[in-house]
């Protein structure tokens, strides 16, 4: 499978002999405690890939030996160093890539690390994808999950917490310096003001396929990959010390911290309820909803995030306001900064960021044409919302089979009395859409975003 190219950077290189005689000790040593523990209290599927991804007690995997031998269940290993991007992560995990870091935990952190090493991503992920029916529910979870609204204060957190936690693996790192990220922390996640869709998604992923456990409540079995890494944690978990909850849509309400042990843990009845949960919040999410709930999401995340229109059109751009319809619709929508339009997730020619760079505004809704659509002429029209566009068209711009977008000279937009676009703003490009069927997080074209 091809990487594509805005996720290369993120790639790593796993020299192997940068392993010490330590490191390997200390690989052979949780692995063995670990394989003693679970082969009697995980998951069937586990002790079964460990066989079938190669994976040995004896000594640090090549991930590129990973790799060779997830090819036949589907999937590839590819090395990255410690924490990447969530986006990157769902991204790369949707397209059947299972990041795995290259660090190996040290000594004083065997039984625990926080911070993403290849114990945890190769001991723990890579085993369980040679269950179908889980690798499955994975990767269909990665799907979702790329397309979740993932707001500011998401992305402050993320970075406070891969602060604290390579500082806390870090030998050289003080304890004053260890304190410090964590009231950093603590100060972020005390200013978290909503709980977007991207941490909700984060939620059920903590919640299953890092600290899952399967099977009857009373006597659970281990499938989650931080459970399957940590020799502490796992025999803690299935102990009287830790809450056992049945599986069910309200995980994604309950917060964790990545960088303690679980007070409580949820306990899905077998693979396939795993799915069913991703589909109930699925359902609710903005990429399947649209419309206002949707473009409330995104102005609420204060990040980039994509409308798509009914006609396929995709607007990306950090979204500001909008206007409404007596009726809820919504007639208008602005945004700020730079702002991309989008055809089958390929920027449109011409309406780059770069040229978009002041923010982008456009009527949605029924509409009316006064006078004709004629290059060089003046041209009127009218929303059913009251709003009005007037100007000289410039030029129109055909997508797909239609044409889309109407591009205006010494333009005019008002709602009523009230100007939405003044024509010494320069050229109004209106696209000719009606209502926004699905709202995601991200860029419609991140690679042209990024160029």
């Amino acid at each position: 499978m091809k990487l594509p190219a805005h996720l290369r950077k993120y790639v790593a290189h796993q020299d192997y002999s940068r392993y010490t005689d330590e490191d390997q000790s200390c690989w052979r040593l949780v692995m063995s405690q670990l394989v003693s523990y679970l082969s009697q209290h995980a998951h069937s599927s586990y002790l079964q890939g460990l066989e079938a991804t190669g994976i040995s007690t004896l000594r640090i995997p090549k991930i590129s030996e990973i790799s060779e031998k997830l090819e036949k269940f589907g999937w590839q290993a590819i090395p990255v160093s410690g924490f990447i991007p969530p986006a990157a992560f769902m991204e790369l995990q949707s397209l059947g890539f299972l990041p795995i870091a290259c660090e190996m935990r040290s000594l004083e952190h065997l039984e625990y690390t926080p911070a993403p090493d290849i114990v945890h991503e190769a001991a723990g992920h890579a085993p369980m994808l040679a269950n179908a029916e889980y690798a499955e529910y994975l990767k269909k979870y990665a799907d979702v999950a790329k397309y979740a609204i993932i707001s500011r204060e998401d992305l402050e957190l993320y970075e406070a917490i891969r602060v604290l936690s390579d500082m806390k693996e870090n030998k050289k790192s003080s304890s004053e310096d260890i304190q410090k990220a964590q009231s950093h922390l603590d100060q972020v996640s005390k200013n978290m003001s909503h709980v977007s869709e991207a941490a909700e998604l984060s939620r059920m992923n903590w919640w299953t396929a890092e600290y899952g456990l399967i099977g009857d409540l009373k006597n659970p079995k281990i499938f989650g990959a931080g459970l399957l890494s940590s020799v502490g944690e796992s025999k803690r978990c299935l102990s009287d010390k830790v809450l056992k909850i049945p599986l069910s849509l309200d995980c994604i309400k309950q917060g964790y911290d990545i960088t303690e042990p679980q007070p409580q843990l949820f306990v899905t009845p077998d693979f396939q309820t795993l799915s069913t949960v991703l589909d109930q919040m699925s359902a609710q999410m903005a990429y399947r909803t649209g419309g206002l709930l949707g473009l409330r999401k995104a102005i609420q995340a204060e990040s980039i995030n994509t409308l798509e229109f009914e006609n396929g059109i995709q607007i990306s751009g950090k979204w500001k306001s909008f206007r409404l319809m007596p009726n809820s619709e919504v007639c208008y929508v602005q945004s700020e900064g730079p702002t991309q339009i989008c055809f089958k997730y390929a920027e449109l020619p011409g309406h780059s960021g770069k040229y978009h760079s002041q923010g982008y505004g456009t009527a949605l809704g029924d509409h009316a044409v006064k006078g004709t659509l004629s290059t060089g002429q003046t041209c009127r029209l009218e929303f059913s919302s009251g709003i009005v566009v007037e100007g000289i068209l410039r030029s129109q711009t055909q997508v797909g089979n239609q044409i889309s977008i109407l591009s205006f000279e010494k333009c005019t937009v008002t709602d009523r009395s009230e100007i939405l676009f003044d024509p010494s703003w320069g050229i109004y490009d209106l696209v000719l859409a009606k209502r926004i069927a699905k709202v995601y997080g991200g860029s419609a074209d991140s690679e042209a975003r990024e160029n």
